[in-house]
């Protein structure tokens, strides 16, 4: 297997999906994690709203940053 460093996937977290990710959808469910734990999805600017609104709705979404100032 090689070895392909420090890269990071920057692709949109929505199934099929195969866009770069332009935003980091920072989450959390409390009834699994500490409340310090953070979760990650990414999301390109066409599915931002869609993946935002599912972790919104169930209370998870802790905040939305954009690639560029994200230090994941």
């Amino acid at each position: 297997m090689g070895n392909t460093g420090s890269a990071v996937q920057t692709r949109c977290s929505r199934r099929d999906c195969r866009a770069e990710a332009a935003w980091a959808l920072v989450w959390n469910n409390p009834k699994l994690h500490t409340p310090d734990r953070r979760k990650v999805w990414l999301a390109c600017d066409e599915h931002r709203e869609y993946l935002s609104g599912f972790l919104e709705v169930r209370g998870f979404l802790r905040e939305t940053v954009p690639m560029a100032e994200f230090e994941g």
